[in-house]
């Protein structure tokens, strides 16, 4: 690792199937999808049924007209019923396409074993529950043989990061299709683009700047009935076991687009950040702002930036600098310039299709014609390279990323239940221990 460039084939070699997982060893000759790729019905289960999860089943519905939603699971019976209204109601979906979802009371699961149950019943499975939970979810799809949606990232911790690097070949050996959303892979603009750049339009790739700076997300009040974990359950998103803080469950998309131009992962990682603007109970225990400069073993550098604080300057967005030229992609825009500005290609894609449902469109096509896409490996690593990111910032140290990647320390428990205390606890006072960086010990 100290010798050569961290491509995406070599690190498998030293990183897959270092963990505990499913390994390749039980595998019977032949092993493969049990769906018969050109049944007539597909059937579709949604696990976690937030507005993404939500959204995803209405894209799938509308990808294949022979997909049946047939079960749904989530840890609370009102998200359940309420993402079932908003599907069932949906603009987008026809009058046909609406006579596919057939969701009896007996196939809806709710609590925190919920989702084993509704993937028994189906071909495909969605996953967009809390981050945290998607590396033990994966294991049971791929267990049972299911194709499926997942949402990004692929866990919040090194240990949910090596479960599903274990899962990538077994995957491939059972010619599993498994697409995951960080979109801009399906999104038209980032495709012209990366063709380009892998072409050599502006050479080799020696550094660039990558953002998500915004006004933050949501914030779920509490309310005097909950108990601790039915808190942090619903207010997922502040608390680093469920979520990993948004550097790692947002601004992985624009981390990912360095990876994805690179067919690299960095190195090491130093950064800074902390609780400036958000420092509320509300807002549990993550930062509002991160900065940090990932090393690639080739010497490029990545300068990345996210942000949850009103009033700044917003960006969303990635630029990269290379040998002959420079690349600026935000949303449907994609343009390409050599070093003195002149044009090289430039995409306004105001009519491309929407990439969250060409994710859907590619991944049934592929289990129809028995394809097998598999995007779960840079999934877990651009994931990793998040946490990494974040392991850098907390702790304020250079942090390498075989260190990293081997970290023991588990954010997520394995099998959580409503008895438990979270993993994280409030003080007396009713605010969360933050990080603080030089101090802290957070891998």
């Amino acid at each position: 690792m100290k010798n050569k460039q961290i491509d995406r084939r070599n690190f498998m070699k030293g990183a897959a199937l270092t963990t505990s997982g499913i390994m390749m060893a039980g595998l019977p000759v032949g092993a493969s999808a049990f769906v018969n790729p050109k049944a007539k019905k597909l059937k579709l289960a949604l696990v976690g049924c937030g507005g993404r999860g939500t959204g995803a089943a209405v894209q799938a519905l509308t990808a294949d007209a022979d997909v049946e939603l047939v079960a749904m699971a989530d840890a609370f019976r009102d998200r359940l019923d309420s993402s079932l209204n908003s599907i069932m109601n949906s603009e987008h979906l026809s009058a046909d396409r609406k006579k596919n979802i057939k969701v009896d009371e007996e196939n809806k699961f709710v609590g925190f074993d919920a989702f084993k149950d509704a993937i028994k019943e189906a071909d495909v499975v969605i996953l967009a529950t809390p981050p945290g939970f998607r590396p033990y979810h994966l294991e049971e799809c791929v267990n049972n043989n299911k194709h499926v949606f997942c949402e990004k990232p692929i866990g919040t911790d090194a240990a949910g990061v090596r479960k599903a690097l274990s899962l990538v070949k077994v995957a491939e050996s059972k010619k599993l299709n498994i697409v995951v959303g960080l979109q801009r892979h399906y999104q038209n603009s980032y495709r012209e683009v990366m063709k380009r750049v892998k072409d050599g339009a502006i050479g080799d790739i020696t550094s660039g700047q990558v953002y998500w700076n915004g006004a933050g997300v949501w914030v779920r009040e509490r309310k005097p009935e909950y108990t601790e974990m039915q808190y942090q359950m619903r207010n997922w998103y502040y608390f680093n076991w469920l979520c990993g803080d948004h550097i790692v469950e947002q601004h992985i998309h624009n981390i990912d687009v360095y990876n994805w131009a690179k067919d690299a992962y960095p190195v090491s990682a130093q950064g800074m950040g902390g609780r400036q603007v958000r420092t509320g109970k509300e807002y549990g225990e993550i930062f509002d702002h991160h900065y940090v400069e990932f090393t690639y073993a080739d010497g490029s550098i990545l300068n990345s930036q996210c942000r949850h604080i009103k009033g700044c300057a917003n960006s969303v967005s990635e630029t990269l600098i290379g040998t002959k030229g420079k690349v600026v992609t935000a949303g449907s825009r994609g343009t390409i310039t050599d070093l003195k500005g002149g044009s090289i290609y430039n995409h306004r894609g105001k009519d491309d299709p929407n990439p969250y449902q060409v994710e859907h469109n590619e991944l049934f096509a592929s289990i129809r014609n028995g394809g097998a896409i598999n995007n779960l490996e840079y999934g877990a690593m651009s994931t990793m390279t998040s946490i990494l990111g974040r392991y850098a910032t907390y702790s304020g140290i250079v942090v390498k990323m075989e260190d990293a990647l081997a970290s023991e320390v588990q954010l997520m428990p394995e099998a959580p239940s409503w008895d438990d205390n979270p993993p994280v606890m409030p003080g007396s006072d009713g605010f969360y221990p933050i990080a603080v960086p030089g101090k802290s010990i957070v891998f």
